[in-house]
């Protein structure tokens, strides 16, 4: 099979910093890690590959080139494909023209699944995954947290989604893109230690603006459909702490706490 994974590097949120003027956060000078969905997603294409060696693995991700590290750890546990895509045009899309982007590229790509996460901790808007469907005409689905790796083919796919009100069991013919959440029992492995310092350099790539002959006038903020109307950062009230004994007094206090929140009722 051949998988493709489409992810994310976010900004770890003690670190990063935002652009007032343009809206935008810095990414170039925060603390990267991969977003947690697309964590489970990747796993989850490594266990296959672990079933299935016959299995090739291509990471796609669309971000400057600090991520090219990031990409370089996932090649030393397994992957055998990272492509970076990266241009100063494309620096602001939004969802739609990120979208737009990586579709252009995926439609140049031979797969069987395009595996990525559902949400992104940094926006958490779920665009994405469904505007590629559309755009791609792929079937795809959101919040799986967990994938049939039995009946897992060529075919089709079986897996599980989850809501706030229903737990329920798809079956989809593929091509498709599934869309997981870190729900999912899927974690990384550890590179070996003769890994740690292989040069993966050749099975990494660089796409840019000129290789998809993508116009710069679709990329960006003028490809861009939304605008942020106002960038702040949020503050929070800070809370008082009450430290109490394991006597008749602190439990009398505790329980006063929790009546008056509605949490116990008699």
């Amino acid at each position: 099979m051949k998988l493709i994974c489409l992810v994310k590097f976010v900004p770890d949120v003690d670190s990063y910093q935002v652009d007032f003027a343009n809206n935008a956060l810095i990414r170039e000078k925060a603390r990267l890690q991969l977003n947690p969905d697309d964590v489970c997603a990747v796993a989850f294409a490594l266990r296959v590959k672990t079933t299935h060696p016959d299995t090739t693995i291509e990471v796609v991700t669309m971000a400057p080139s600090v991520v090219t590290p990031h990409l370089a750890d996932l090649l030393r546990i397994g992957v055998d494909q990272a492509t970076l895509i990266s241009d100063r045009v494309f620096a602001g899309s939004d969802t739609y023209a990120t979208a737009t982007i990586l579709a252009r590229y995926l439609a140049t790509r031979d797969y069987d699944v395009i595996l990525t996460g559902t949400h992104a901790i940094d926006g958490d808007t779920s665009h994405i995954p469904a505007q590629l469907g559309a755009l791609l005409d792929l079937n795809q689905m959101s919040g799986i947290v967990r994938i049939d790796e039995n009946l897992f083919g060529k075919a089709v796919a079986v897996f599980d989604v989850e809501t706030d009100d229903e737990h329920v069991t798809y079956e989809m013919k593929l091509p498709a893109i599934l869309s997981l959440t870190r729900d999912c029992p899927y974690k990384l492995p550890y590179a070996s230690r003769k890994d740690l310092a292989r040069d993966v350099s050749a099975n990494l790539r660089v796409i840019t603006s000129q290789d998809l002959s993508f116009p710069a006038d679709e990329a960006g903020t003028m490809g861009s459909k939304t605008r942020v109307a106002r960038t702040f950062n949020r503050e929070y009230d800070k809370r008082g702490q009450l430290v109490v004994q394991a006597d008749e007094a602190g439990i009398d206090c505790v329980y006063q706490f929790l009546k008056e929140k509605g949490l116990i009722t008699r």
